[in-house]
């Protein structure tokens, strides 16, 4: 038997740190450690405890150390776009915004004064979210100049962690791509767009690819979790994770990474920069291998995670997609993606609104599990036609590819054989990308054939 490996994958809502090792040629896993994980209200701005986070990363560490399976490696993944400032003596700077803060549209605005979208498409291929890294920073140009000035380095959350772990800066490529001032056909930073946005460009660093060294744990880590080990760069993006654990993902399949978000693409090797992908909100991020996740954002379960939230989670996920299910479809549909559903006070109330009156419960979740399902269906008629390739198969991944009435609705709208599973493919990527780099595993041909043996995928 060979090493053991730590995969921390941190989401919006939770974090877990997952043990993988080879056995008999398959992976397994198991869960050490979970924590909860949520934007909270600070001075009128969504912000992120990331001090907490860091604690909860090291104490995952620790347990690990005591579960009989001390990993030699770990890697971090999380969400993309947000960031930490970080001062010159290496101390934080400032409040670890939110994706869902609203100063985000503030400087969306102030971006677009400067440069269009399309010549922003045009240069780093990212589709138009209002909390893009590059909208962030303006909103802190306007109103936190003193600490973009004082800023010694610019790290998104798992460099971030990493550095809090090991002392050492680095940004990963991956999770670098999602905030559209990295350059889609280089692969660094996009140096004269950012001197022309006024950023100070000494935040902006060489990239570090997946499977990258880090360093060591610093010495009050390691005293702390009781050994030490090597950190290496996951694809640090949890999309880019998940889709490395994508079984048999070849030139005609498709992915949607189905959780808080839902990400529906394909994997390509060269970017589609054209006006129509930009007219579609088709995005560049980064891949292992410096392939791209060309994929759309949709807003995924967030919408049923907030009600579940809002009922005093009171209802099991299951229980409310059964409450779905058991409605009788009555045909109408909304644009999920619709901006008054990003981070209502009320997404009861929100949904009222788009929808144009109140409904029941069990009428409001049908027909947000329907219009789910058919948006997934456009999604891959745009894939077909922009990539000019059929689509062949859909595999569903992650914590989404549980929800047995949202697949058949997603495989029932799109037409094409649907697989479920892995369901902890973010995690699985992540320790596959590091097996890679300690020479366990050959190649991701070889990872991704090793995953298709090892957990249960199914045709939906």
């Amino acid at each position: 038997m060979g090493a053991y490996y730590l995969a921390v994958d941190i989401g919006a809502s939770s974090g877990r740190h997952i043990l993988g090792w080879v056995e008999d040629g398959r992976l397994k896993l198991e869960e050490i450690y979970r924590f909860k994980n949520r934007m909270e209200d600070k001075d009128g701005h969504k912000v992120w405890d990331i001090d907490a986070l860091v604690d909860e990363v090291v104490e995952g560490i620790r347990l690990a150390g005591r579960s009989g399976r001390v990993p030699s490696y770990m890697g971090v993944d999380t969400w993309g776009v947000d960031y930490v400032l970080v001062g010159k003596g290496g101390e934080r700077l400032g409040e670890c915004y939110g994706y869902r803060d609203k100063r985000c549209d503030e400087g969306m605005s102030a971006v677009l004064d400067l440069i269009s979208f399309e010549e922003l498409y045009r240069r780093g291929g990212i589709q138009r979210l209002s909390y893009n890294t590059v909208f962030q920073l303006m909103a802190d140009k306007m109103y936190r100049p003193e600490l973009l000035s004082e800023s010694d380095a610019l790290l998104m959350i798992p460099d971030y962690i990493n550095y809090r772990l090991t002392g050492v800066i680095h940004q990963e490529y991956t999770n670098a791509t999602t905030g559209a001032l990295v350059d889609a056909k280089s692969g660094e930073f996009d140096m004269e767009l950012i001197k022309m946005l006024g950023y100070p460009e000494h935040l902006f660093g060489r990239l570090s690819m997946p499977g990258e060294p880090v360093g060591r744990l610093l010495p009050e880590v390691r005293e702390r979790v009781g050994y030490d080990l090597t950190v290496l760069h996951a694809a640090s993006h949890d999309t880019a994770s998940a889709v490395v654990a994508v079984p048999d993902l070849g030139g005609d399949a498709a992915y949607l990474s189905s959780g808080t978000w839902s990400l529906l693409g394909v994997e390509n090797k060269a970017p589609i920069l054209t006006p129509e992908a930009c007219r579609l909100s088709f995005t560049h991020e980064g891949g292992y291998g410096k392939s791209f996740r060309f994929l759309t954002n949709i807003m995924g379960l967030w919408i049923i995670q907030s009600l579940r939230h809002e009922l005093g989670d009171g209802y099991s996920f299951g229980e409310l997609s059964r409450m779905a299910a058991e409605f009788p479809d009555g045909g109408e549909r909304i644009n999920v993606n619709d901006k008054r559903l990003m981070a209502p006070e009320s997404m009861t109330a929100a949904l009222f609104e788009v929808i144009g009156r109140e409904v029941g419960l069990p009428e409001l979740l049908s027909i947000v599990y329907h219009s789910l399902a058919e948006l997934y269906a456009e999604g891959i008629r745009s894939i077909e036609a922009l990539t000019k390739r059929r689509v062949s198969a859909l595999h569903i991944i992650g914590g989404g590819s549980q929800d047995a009435y949202l697949n058949s609705l997603t495989a029932e709208a799109v037409g094409i054989p649907v697989y479920r599973g892995p369901t902890e493919a973010t995690a699985i990527g992540n320790l596959a990308v590091q097996m890679i780099a300690s020479g366990e595993i050959g190649d991701i041909a070889e990872a991704r054939r090793m995953i298709a043996g090892s957990f249960d995928i199914k045709r939906i």
